[in-house]
């Protein structure tokens, strides 16, 4: 049991030397100074949604510096314990109390880690994410609203926060169509790999008969970008046509009676984006060239892989035939990634946003 423990604890200090090495504290409390001194600005509100995203980001980065520092200390203290382990290891109580300390930071460590796979140029970008019920009326209706609320509670868990920028609901329940936003720091790398197909299986809470029933849903996950991210996109102003209207659905009274929702048509591309559940026509219309501007870059990704194809084989975008993942709830329960292979019997904690698993198994895959 001691040369076991010494051993563990040998290698939780080699991974964390690897991953300070490549972690600059000194450039992260910088930058969080730089961010803390903008919001002294006494215009700073005045641009609320520039404003959120700054505090966010804010948020972000004490967070990522404080588990730093306290797996730094914690690591620390265990290497020092260790070095007693004629008084530890032998002590049955203080034994097990060490194991636990140590299977804790074996934890937070591999939190940790998981960050050094996320070296997409854009992994620490907000998300764009949307979900579309497929073919099945009602049925897939729903399963896309279970996607999305799967989601928002993956996001609550990690701190992130969450803003709808459109959404369609079903005509009897569920969801055609939402499109939200996902704030915060490696938003997007944790979530791109989330892009694909979601089969459910189950049976029909809206059939009398409780047939068993598959419906199908598509996840799209983009990066989003400013106008500064891209400057090799340019969106002409004469490209643009811009429509606007009064939002049916979510937004409140306000929104009714006020034309603040916006259809936005890139005429080059044929590319249409809406947004409609903030109050203010403006924020709206930032959105929408927000999301404009990821489809575009999406465009241009999507172009460049076919491209690529001709040489390293072949590419297959996020449509109907890439399932990636299935969720069984009749006859027996479970949740299957067809990529990676993890699964688990535990569908109702996956579907309340319990997904850190497979989104974690996808990223050290890739």
């Amino acid at each position: 049991m001691k040369d076991d423990i010494l051993t563990r604890i040998s290698e939780v200090l080699s991974s964390f030397e690897k991953i300070k090495a490549g972690f600059d504290l000194s450039a992260e409390e910088n930058k969080l100074k730089e961010l803390e001194a903008k919001t002294t600005d006494p215009d700073f509100w005045n641009d609320q949604f520039a404003a959120k995203e700054t505090m966010q980001k804010i948020g972000d980065l004490k967070k990522e510096i404080s588990q730093f520092k306290d797996l730094e200390k914690k690591i620390s203290e265990l290497a020092e314990l260790a070095q007693s382990k004629n008084t530890i290891l032998t002590d049955k109580s203080l034994a097990d109390e060490f194991k636990r300390e140590l299977s804790e930071t074996e934890d937070e460590l591999l939190k940790l880690k998981l960050t050094t796979y996320l070296s997409g140029k854009y992994d620490q970008k907000n998300a764009i994410v949307s979900i579309h019920a497929g073919q099945g009326g009602t049925e897939a209706m729903d399963w896309a609203s279970m996607l999305f609320r799967m989601y928002l509670r993956y996001c609550e868990k990690r701190d992130w926060g969450t803003e709808i920028i459109t959404e369609t609901a079903g005509e009897e329940a569920g969801t055609k169509t939402v499109i939200f936003r996902v704030v915060g720091t490696w938003a997007y790398g944790y979530l791109k790999k989330e892009a694909g197909t979601h089969r459910l299986v189950r049976q029909s809470p809206f059939n009398a008969d409780k047939l068993r029933q598959t419906s199908f849903a598509l996840v799209e996950v983009l990066p989003e970008f400013e106008e500064v991210d891209l400057p090799d996109i340019e969106i002409k102003d004469d490209d643009l046509e811009w429509q606007f209207y009064r939002a049916s659905s979510q937004g409140g009274q306000n929104v009714q009676k006020v034309s603040s929702a916006v259809r936005l048509i890139h005429k080059p591309t044929g590319i249409v984006v809406t947004a409609q559940t903030e109050r203010f026509q403006e924020q709206n219309r930032k959105y929408a060239l927000n999301l404009l501007r990821s489809k575009l870059w999406a465009l241009e990704q999507d172009r460049a892989k076919k491209e690529k194809k001709k040489v390293m084989g072949e590419y297959t975008p996020a449509t109907w035939g890439t399932q990636i993942r299935s969720y069984v709830l009749h006859p027996y329960k479970m949740v299957k990634d067809l990529r990676t292979e993890v699964e688990t019997s535990d569908a109702e904690g996956v579907l309340n946003g319990e997904i850190d698993r497979f989104v974690e198994a996808e990223l050290q895959a890739s």
